[in-house]
């Protein structure tokens, strides 16, 4: 079965750090780019941070914050979040595709290939 699970997810106040993670089985994911996306109550989801080869990138709110890292031994893939403010609250989706970050916009989320469940990330006001 072709999965990417995520965990890591919970709550945690202004100005703390996070770690949340997605382990790939079936398929082998240093062969892919792999990004977070998020989405926040009432809002659109958007692409946080994407990684492939040499190519990272991250999304003006998070730069400087957050970083994305992967452990292609283990098949798994982190996003660490530091200095967590409200604003950061949402569903975290990780992701991994065949195509380069340069491709990975909002609108084709659903079209990657590998997605992982949402979890949950609360920084309370």
């Amino acid at each position: 079965q072709l999965e990417l699970k995520a965990s890591g997810g919970g709550s945690v106040r202004p100005g703390g750090s996070l770690t949340v993670s997605c382990t790939a089985s079936g398929f082998r994911l240093q062969y892919y780019a792999v990004g977070w996306f998020r989405q926040a109550p009432g809002k659109e989801r958007e692409k946080i941070s994407c990684n492939s080869g040499s190519t990272t990138t991250y999304a003006d709110p998070v730069k400087g914050r957050f970083t994305i890292s992967r452990d292609n031994d283990k098949g798994t893939m982190f996003l660490r979040m530091d200095n967590l403010k409200p604003e950061d609250s949402g569903v975290y989706y990780c992701a991994a595709d065949w195509s380069p970050c340069s491709n990975w916009n909002p609108g084709r989320y659903n079209y990657l290939e590998h997605r992982g469940q949402g979890i949950s990330v609360t920084v309370p006001s």
